[in-house]
């Protein structure tokens, strides 16, 4: 399924203006720009991203109702809803250069991860990171955490909890790879599988991050679902961040 982007970063933009949130053009694409959106001073903020992978609109789609309900009001915050406006548009994972943006935190070949990273390193490094994924091999929810800072089990099982009206975690016992902690949760060192595949997490933990929660709805469930259980996840995320 693809976005309708136009529409989106329209409505996204126009509500994020009404909240006190400033708006970055990071880059023009072909088919529309990528945007950042800033509110609050100048200090370590809370970031949350989405459509990173053009065929996963549950992300951007959450990312704009958790705006209208007002869930960015207070502290600092750094949202960037459209990571990939030419895959959104039009509803393929990579861009319209064919590279998967989530593997270019290294090399940086596409100019949306390149004026992303740069926008990202001109801030001070955020305190907390939620991205928005979807994955169409699951049937349940999961997440990545990376975690620089204290181990928080009860954390992770009230994200579970909250996601549990719409999706069961995850039941395989290998996931993309992964060994899991437990069902639904692979703990990931802050390192790429790959040396030079970086995906934003990496990046970010790199740069300093404590603790970073990478969501993935099962993309052959019904929509509104995935956007309820995407909501879910990052609500109970923040409920269970000291510093929100």
């Amino acid at each position: 399924m693809a976005l309708e982007l136009i529409p989106f970063l329209d409505t996204f933009g126009a509500l994020a203006r009404e909240r006190g949130f400033v708006a970055r053009v990071l880059c023009e694409t072909a088919a529309g720009p990528m945007m950042a959106w800033e509110r609050g001073e100048n200090a370590p903020a809370t970031y949350l991203s989405a459509g990173m992978h053009g065929d996963e609109p549950a992300g951007p789609l959450a990312a704009l109702e958790l705006l209208r309900e007002g869930h960015f009001d207070t502290g600092n915050w750094l949202l960037c809803p459209a990571l990939n406006p030419t895959g959104l548009a039009a509803g393929t994972r990579d861009n319209a250069e064919g590279i998967d943006l989530n593997r270019d935190y290294w090399n940086r070949r596409s100019k949306e991860v390149r004026a992303h990273a740069a926008w990202l390193e001109s801030l001070p490094c955020p305190q907390l990171f939620c991205s928005l994924h979807e994955d169409w091999e699951s049937s349940g929810f999961y997440l990545y955490e990376i975690n620089l800072a204290e181990d928080r089990p009860d954390r992770v099982a009230s994200i579970f909890n909250a996601v549990a009206p719409w999706f069961a975690p995850e039941a395989s016992t290998l996931i993309d790879g992964h060994e899991i902690r437990a069902p639904g949760w692979i703990y990931h060192a802050a390192e790429a599988d790959l040396p030079d595949d970086w995906p934003e997490a990496i990046f970010l933990a790199k740069r300093g991050c404590p603790l970073s929660f990478t969501y993935e709805t099962p993309s052959a469930m019904a929509l509104n679902d995935r956007v309820a259980a995407q909501m879910a996840a990052v609500r109970a995320a923040l409920a269970g961040h000291p510093a929100l």
